[in-house]
Protein backbone atom coordinates (compact mmCIF):
# COMPACT_ATOMS: atom_id res chain seq x y z
CA UNK A 1 0.00 0.00 0.00
CA UNK A 2 1.12 3.37 -1.05
CA UNK A 3 1.31 5.65 2.43
CA UNK A 4 -0.33 8.93 2.16
CA UNK A 5 3.34 10.62 2.34
CA UNK A 6 4.06 8.72 -0.95
CA UNK A 7 0.45 9.61 -2.23
CA UNK A 8 1.09 13.28 -1.21
CA UNK A 9 4.63 13.13 -3.44
CA UNK A 10 2.50 11.33 -6.18
CA UNK A 11 0.70 14.33 -7.03
CA UNK A 12 2.43 16.72 -6.19
CA UNK A 13 4.04 16.47 -10.11
CA UNK A 14 3.07 15.33 -13.36
CA UNK A 15 -0.28 15.41 -15.46
CA UNK A 16 -3.41 13.38 -13.53
CA UNK A 17 -6.07 12.49 -15.41
CA UNK A 18 -9.59 10.55 -15.02
CA UNK A 19 -9.87 7.33 -17.65
CA UNK A 20 -12.92 6.94 -18.84
CA UNK A 21 -15.54 4.15 -17.60
CA UNK A 22 -16.11 1.46 -20.27
CA UNK A 23 -19.78 0.74 -21.31
CA UNK A 24 -21.41 -1.84 -23.42
CA UNK A 25 -24.17 -0.62 -25.36
CA UNK A 26 -26.85 -2.54 -22.86
CA UNK A 27 -24.62 0.60 -21.14
CA UNK A 28 -22.96 -2.08 -18.69
CA UNK A 29 -19.47 -2.29 -17.35
CA UNK A 30 -16.81 -3.54 -20.03
CA UNK A 31 -13.72 -4.87 -18.09
CA UNK A 32 -11.82 -6.13 -20.81
CA UNK A 33 -12.32 -2.80 -23.02
CA UNK A 34 -11.88 -0.56 -19.95
CA UNK A 35 -8.27 -2.48 -19.01
CA UNK A 36 -7.47 -1.57 -22.88
CA UNK A 37 -7.93 2.03 -22.44
CA UNK A 38 -5.57 1.72 -19.21
CA UNK A 39 -2.75 -0.14 -21.22
CA UNK A 40 -2.96 2.14 -24.16
CA UNK A 41 -2.85 5.26 -21.51
CA UNK A 42 -0.40 4.57 -19.53
CA UNK A 43 2.92 4.53 -21.71
CA UNK A 44 2.13 8.48 -22.24
CA UNK A 45 2.87 9.44 -18.90
CA UNK A 46 0.60 10.71 -16.55
CA UNK A 47 1.66 10.47 -13.01
CA UNK A 48 -1.95 9.06 -11.60
CA UNK A 49 -4.91 8.33 -12.98
CA UNK A 50 -8.19 8.18 -11.04
CA UNK A 51 -10.37 5.30 -11.29
CA UNK A 52 -13.99 5.71 -10.74
CA UNK A 53 -13.95 9.89 -10.76
CA UNK A 54 -15.93 12.15 -12.36
CA UNK A 55 -14.91 11.94 -16.34
CA UNK A 56 -14.85 7.85 -14.96
CA UNK A 57 -19.12 8.46 -14.68
CA UNK A 58 -18.29 7.72 -10.57
CA UNK A 59 -22.05 8.88 -10.14
CA UNK A 60 -23.49 6.55 -12.17
CA UNK A 61 -22.17 3.53 -10.93
CA UNK A 62 -23.69 0.87 -8.20
CA UNK A 63 -21.22 -0.13 -5.65
CA UNK A 64 -20.90 -3.88 -6.74
CA UNK A 65 -19.80 -2.25 -10.52
CA UNK A 66 -17.58 0.25 -8.47
CA UNK A 67 -15.55 -2.38 -7.33
CA UNK A 68 -15.26 -4.00 -10.73
CA UNK A 69 -13.72 -0.68 -12.11
CA UNK A 70 -11.46 0.12 -8.77
CA UNK A 71 -10.36 -3.75 -9.02
CA UNK A 72 -9.71 -3.70 -12.82
CA UNK A 73 -7.43 -0.51 -12.80
CA UNK A 74 -5.56 -1.61 -9.74
CA UNK A 75 -4.58 -5.28 -11.51
CA UNK A 76 -4.01 -3.36 -14.94
CA UNK A 77 -1.88 -0.72 -13.57
CA UNK A 78 -0.31 -2.78 -10.66
CA UNK A 79 3.77 -1.26 -10.50
CA UNK A 80 3.71 1.08 -12.90
CA UNK A 81 0.92 4.24 -12.15
CA UNK A 82 -0.85 4.37 -8.74
CA UNK A 83 -4.51 4.27 -8.91
CA UNK A 84 -6.97 6.88 -6.64
CA UNK A 85 -10.46 5.74 -6.22
CA UNK A 86 -13.18 7.90 -6.58
CA UNK A 87 -15.96 8.08 -3.62
CA UNK A 88 -18.66 10.40 -2.65
CA UNK A 89 -22.18 10.57 -1.61
CA UNK A 90 -23.49 10.29 1.92
CA UNK A 91 -21.00 9.87 4.68
CA UNK A 92 -21.85 6.47 5.20
CA UNK A 93 -21.73 5.00 1.53
CA UNK A 94 -18.68 7.12 1.17
CA UNK A 95 -17.00 5.23 3.87
CA UNK A 96 -18.19 1.64 2.02
CA UNK A 97 -16.90 2.68 -1.01
CA UNK A 98 -13.62 4.08 0.89
CA UNK A 99 -13.10 1.03 2.25
CA UNK A 100 -13.44 -1.19 -0.54
CA UNK A 101 -11.25 0.56 -2.55
CA UNK A 102 -8.54 0.43 0.48
CA UNK A 103 -9.08 -3.28 0.40
CA UNK A 104 -9.04 -3.95 -3.31
CA UNK A 105 -5.57 -2.31 -3.31
CA UNK A 106 -5.89 1.26 -4.62
CA UNK A 107 -3.13 3.84 -3.47
CA UNK A 108 -5.69 6.35 -2.17
CA UNK A 109 -9.01 8.14 -2.00
CA UNK A 110 -10.97 11.24 -4.01
CA UNK A 111 -13.97 12.15 -2.27
CA UNK A 112 -15.83 13.53 -4.27
CA UNK A 113 -18.68 15.67 -3.15
CA UNK A 114 -21.58 14.48 -1.34
CA UNK A 115 -25.03 14.64 -3.23
CA UNK A 116 -27.68 17.70 -3.59
CA UNK A 117 -28.65 19.24 -0.07
CA UNK A 118 -25.88 22.03 1.05
CA UNK A 119 -23.97 21.85 4.21
CA UNK A 120 -22.49 23.46 7.23
CA UNK A 121 -18.94 23.79 7.55
CA UNK A 122 -19.37 21.96 10.75
CA UNK A 123 -20.93 19.08 8.81
CA UNK A 124 -18.62 18.99 6.18
CA UNK A 125 -15.78 18.58 8.19
CA UNK A 126 -17.69 16.03 10.20
CA UNK A 127 -17.81 14.02 7.14
CA UNK A 128 -14.75 14.06 5.46
CA UNK A 129 -13.34 13.78 8.88
CA UNK A 130 -15.24 10.83 9.31
CA UNK A 131 -14.46 9.09 5.63
CA UNK A 132 -10.69 10.03 6.54
CA UNK A 133 -10.61 7.95 9.88
CA UNK A 134 -12.02 5.06 7.90
CA UNK A 135 -9.19 4.13 6.12
CA UNK A 136 -5.36 4.67 6.41
CA UNK A 137 -4.74 5.10 2.78
CA UNK A 138 -4.35 9.07 1.45
CA UNK A 139 -7.16 10.75 0.68
CA UNK A 140 -7.83 14.25 -1.55
CA UNK A 141 -10.69 16.39 -1.16
CA UNK A 142 -12.33 17.50 -4.22
CA UNK A 143 -13.46 20.88 -3.13
CA UNK A 144 -16.48 21.33 -5.64
CA UNK A 145 -20.25 21.56 -6.02
CA UNK A 146 -21.79 21.13 -2.68
CA UNK A 147 -18.59 20.46 -0.65
CA UNK A 148 -17.08 23.86 0.09
CA UNK A 149 -14.81 23.79 2.27
CA UNK A 150 -13.83 27.66 4.32
CA UNK A 151 -9.71 27.95 4.84
CA UNK A 152 -10.56 27.40 9.07
CA UNK A 153 -12.06 24.32 8.17
CA UNK A 154 -9.72 22.76 6.42
CA UNK A 155 -6.91 23.65 9.06
CA UNK A 156 -9.48 21.48 11.78
CA UNK A 157 -9.51 18.63 8.80
CA UNK A 158 -5.59 18.62 8.72
CA UNK A 159 -4.95 18.41 12.36
CA UNK A 160 -6.80 16.20 12.42
CA UNK A 161 -7.02 13.96 9.49
CA UNK A 162 -2.95 13.29 9.11
CA UNK A 163 -3.80 11.03 6.34
CA UNK A 164 -5.80 14.58 4.35
CA UNK A 165 -2.61 15.13 1.81
CA UNK A 166 -4.77 16.74 -1.19
CA UNK A 167 -6.95 19.54 -1.72
CA UNK A 168 -8.46 19.26 -5.22
CA UNK A 169 -10.40 22.96 -6.54
CA UNK A 170 -12.78 22.70 -8.69
CA UNK A 171 -15.06 25.89 -7.96
CA UNK A 172 -12.52 28.23 -9.40
CA UNK A 173 -12.86 31.20 -6.70
CA UNK A 174 -9.35 32.65 -6.73
CA UNK A 175 -10.09 34.46 -3.63
CA UNK A 176 -10.65 31.60 -1.54
CA UNK A 177 -7.80 29.11 -3.45
CA UNK A 178 -5.15 31.93 -2.24
CA UNK A 179 -6.89 31.90 1.34
CA UNK A 180 -6.56 28.41 1.23
CA UNK A 181 -3.05 28.28 0.07
CA UNK A 182 -1.65 30.78 2.03
CA UNK A 183 -3.03 29.73 5.19
CA UNK A 184 -2.12 25.83 4.68
CA UNK A 185 1.13 26.42 3.04
CA UNK A 186 2.41 22.89 2.34
CA UNK A 187 0.52 20.67 4.39
CA UNK A 188 -1.76 19.23 1.04
CA UNK A 189 -0.94 18.96 -1.88
CA UNK A 190 -3.03 21.47 -4.58
CA UNK A 191 -4.34 20.15 -8.10
CA UNK A 192 -6.42 22.08 -10.09
CA UNK A 193 -9.82 20.21 -10.86
CA UNK A 194 -11.90 22.66 -12.67
CA UNK A 195 -13.49 21.21 -15.92
CA UNK A 196 -11.28 21.57 -18.64
CA UNK A 197 -8.39 22.47 -16.46
CA UNK A 198 -5.95 23.17 -19.23
CA UNK A 199 -7.93 26.32 -19.60
CA UNK A 200 -7.42 27.27 -15.79
CA UNK A 201 -3.36 26.08 -15.61
CA UNK A 202 -1.90 28.94 -15.91
CA UNK A 203 -3.76 31.07 -13.40
CA UNK A 204 -3.35 28.11 -10.88
CA UNK A 205 -0.13 27.88 -11.52
CA UNK A 206 0.69 31.29 -10.76
CA UNK A 207 -1.14 30.42 -7.18
CA UNK A 208 0.68 27.54 -6.12
CA UNK A 209 -0.90 25.22 -7.64
CA UNK A 210 0.92 23.79 -10.97
CA UNK A 211 -0.53 20.28 -11.01
CA UNK A 212 -4.07 19.59 -11.96
CA UNK A 213 -5.61 16.71 -13.66
CA UNK A 214 -6.74 16.30 -17.61
CA UNK A 215 -9.81 14.85 -19.30
CA UNK A 216 -8.49 15.28 -22.49
CA UNK A 217 -5.82 12.83 -21.73
CA UNK A 218 -8.42 10.52 -22.57
CA UNK A 219 -8.43 11.38 -25.78
CA UNK A 220 -5.73 13.31 -27.06
CA UNK A 221 -2.77 12.54 -24.49
CA UNK A 222 -0.47 13.38 -26.50
CA UNK A 223 -1.30 16.85 -27.34
CA UNK A 224 -2.00 16.86 -23.40
CA UNK A 225 1.34 15.91 -22.27
CA UNK A 226 2.72 18.61 -24.74
CA UNK A 227 0.62 21.02 -22.82
CA UNK A 228 1.24 19.91 -19.73
CA UNK A 229 5.28 20.53 -19.99
CA UNK A 230 5.20 23.52 -22.09
CA UNK A 231 3.14 24.73 -18.97
CA UNK A 232 5.69 23.53 -16.67
CA UNK A 233 8.55 24.88 -18.90
CA UNK A 234 7.12 28.11 -19.09
CA UNK A 235 6.66 27.89 -22.78
CA UNK A 236 3.76 30.16 -23.48
CA UNK A 237 3.85 30.22 -27.02
CA UNK A 238 2.98 26.61 -27.07
CA UNK A 239 0.22 26.85 -24.67
CA UNK A 240 -1.52 30.17 -26.12
CA UNK A 241 -1.40 27.95 -29.45
CA UNK A 242 -3.30 25.48 -27.91
CA UNK A 243 -5.41 26.84 -26.22
CA UNK A 244 -6.43 29.40 -29.51
CA UNK A 245 -6.59 26.45 -31.79
CA UNK A 246 -8.31 23.39 -29.46
CA UNK A 247 -9.11 24.16 -26.19
CA UNK A 248 -11.01 27.48 -26.63
CA UNK A 249 -13.02 25.86 -29.52
CA UNK A 250 -13.40 22.90 -27.59
CA UNK A 251 -15.21 24.84 -24.85
CA UNK A 252 -17.50 26.42 -27.37
CA UNK A 253 -18.85 22.95 -27.91
CA UNK A 254 -18.45 21.61 -24.26
CA UNK A 255 -20.59 24.22 -22.90
CA UNK A 256 -24.03 23.74 -25.39
CA UNK A 257 -24.88 21.22 -23.07
CA UNK A 258 -25.22 20.36 -19.17
CA UNK A 259 -23.12 17.67 -18.56
CA UNK A 260 -21.28 18.09 -21.79
CA UNK A 261 -18.26 17.89 -19.67
CA UNK A 262 -18.17 13.89 -19.90
CA UNK A 263 -19.74 13.33 -22.82
CA UNK A 264 -17.62 15.53 -24.84
CA UNK A 265 -14.63 13.35 -23.58
CA UNK A 266 -16.21 10.05 -24.82
CA UNK A 267 -17.17 11.94 -27.86
CA UNK A 268 -13.70 12.25 -28.36
CA UNK A 269 -12.69 8.94 -27.05
CA UNK A 270 -14.58 7.37 -29.86
CA UNK A 271 -13.26 10.12 -32.45
CA UNK A 272 -9.56 8.69 -31.54
CA UNK A 273 -10.27 5.21 -32.14
CA UNK A 274 -11.14 4.20 -28.24
CA UNK A 275 -14.75 3.98 -27.85
CA UNK A 276 -15.60 4.13 -24.48
CA UNK A 277 -19.18 3.07 -25.17
CA UNK A 278 -22.26 5.77 -24.55
CA UNK A 279 -22.49 7.98 -21.50
CA UNK A 280 -25.29 6.72 -18.98
CA UNK A 281 -28.53 8.70 -18.41
CA UNK A 282 -29.00 11.27 -17.29
CA UNK A 283 -26.38 12.37 -18.89
CA UNK A 284 -26.55 13.00 -23.07
CA UNK A 285 -24.41 12.02 -25.99
CA UNK A 286 -23.05 14.85 -28.09
CA UNK A 287 -25.47 15.45 -31.39
CA UNK A 288 -23.81 14.51 -34.55
CA UNK A 289 -23.23 18.02 -35.57
CA UNK A 290 -21.04 18.50 -32.50
CA UNK A 291 -19.48 15.38 -33.03
CA UNK A 292 -18.19 16.21 -36.69
CA UNK A 293 -16.73 20.07 -35.35
CA UNK A 294 -15.01 17.82 -32.54
CA UNK A 295 -13.28 15.67 -34.77
CA UNK A 296 -12.53 18.62 -37.22
CA UNK A 297 -10.65 20.24 -34.02
CA UNK A 298 -8.61 16.94 -32.95
CA UNK A 299 -7.66 16.51 -36.98
CA UNK A 300 -5.54 19.62 -36.92
CA UNK A 301 -3.49 18.44 -33.64
CA UNK A 302 -1.69 15.17 -35.87
CA UNK A 303 -1.58 11.87 -34.59
CA UNK A 304 -1.43 10.80 -31.02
Amino acid sequence: MTSPRELKTAISTGLLSFPLTDFDRELRFAPKPYAERLEWLMPYGASVLFAAGGTGEFFSLEPTEYAEVVKTAVETCRGRVPIVAGAGGGTTLAIQYAREAERLGAQGLLLLPHYLTEATQEGLVAHVEAVCRSVKFGVIVYNRGACRLSPASLEQLAARCPNLVGFKDGVGDIEAFVAIRQRLGDRFAYLGGLPTAEVFAGAYKAMGCPVYSSAVFNFIPRTAMQFYRALANNDTATTDRLLDTFFLPYLEIRNRGQGYAVSIVKAGATLAGHSAGPVRPPLSDLEPAEREQLGALISKLGPQ
